[in-house]
């Protein structure tokens, strides 16, 4: 059977404008007052740590790291427990899979924190009980280390696991991993960002193309081949 490793953040739930409002305002206390949206969607699918490493060279703020990921952490968490929205189709996937008793796990660049308090406030933490952060490996994506991380914990091997992916460097890694992939892509317009081009299955239109029928019959198919 199949695993089925989840990315969370514009996959599984529409969390990008909390992290988007909890970036902003980290920025806006340290001297950049004017970070934008499109700013903020240049970084999507890239962990936290990383993407503040990016922001705080190149706008010079003399704060440590550490300082800046615990306060956009800090944010982002006070957002997340109430603010965030799961994509119904997801949630439809991820029931059905459970029903048919499939191993499941998230893998995420968010913080064990951060993914806690989405899965716990939108109730997914009832099915998927196995979790991955970026901070608990060595490398975030485009590395491939959380997802083979993920199947380690769930005791399968990386050819037979599935990842769900909204983002280019989640499908990177999940090549590098040597799984396949369901692209879900965040934006329709970077549908053609030839990282999805070794997708398995790729909804070229994003979220509101997403169908959990279709997802659930091409994963079925490639536990019975």
């Amino acid at each position: 059977m199949i695993s089925v490793i989840f990315d969370l953040d514009g996959t599984l739930v529409d969390s990008e404008p909390n992290y988007y409002e909890s970036g902003r305002r980290t920025l806006e206390r340290h001297g950049v007052p004017d970070f934008t949206w499109e700013q903020h969607s240049r970084f999507i699918g890239i962990g936290t740590l990383e993407t503040l490493e990016v922001l705080r060279e190149r706008y010079g703020i003399r704060a440590p790291v550490e300082q800046l990921l615990a306060e956009q952490n800090a944010a982002y968490l006070e957002l997340a427990r109430t603010r965030t929205e799961v994509f119904p189709q997801m949630r439809g996937l991820v029931e059905r899979l459970h029903a048919g008793g499939a191993a499941m796990a998230v893998a995420s660049g968010s913080s064990l924190a951060a993914i806690d308090a989405v899965l716990s406030g939108t109730g997914l933490d009832a099915l998927l009980t196995t979790v991955v952060s970026a901070e608990e490996v060595a490398h975030g994506k485009p590395a491939p280390d959380v997802f083979l991380e993920a199947a380690r914990r769930l005791g399968a091997e990386p050819a037979d696991c599935a990842v769900v992916e909204d983002a280019a460097p989640g499908a990177r890694a999940a090549h590098a991993a040597g799984m396949v992939c369901v692209a879900v892509p965040y934006t329709p317009d970077i549908a053609g960002d030839p990282a999805f081009a070794s997708a398995g299955l790729l909804f070229p239109g994003g979220q509101p193309e997403f169908s959990a029928d279709a997802a659930y019959d091409w994963l079925a198919a490639l536990r019975t081949a």
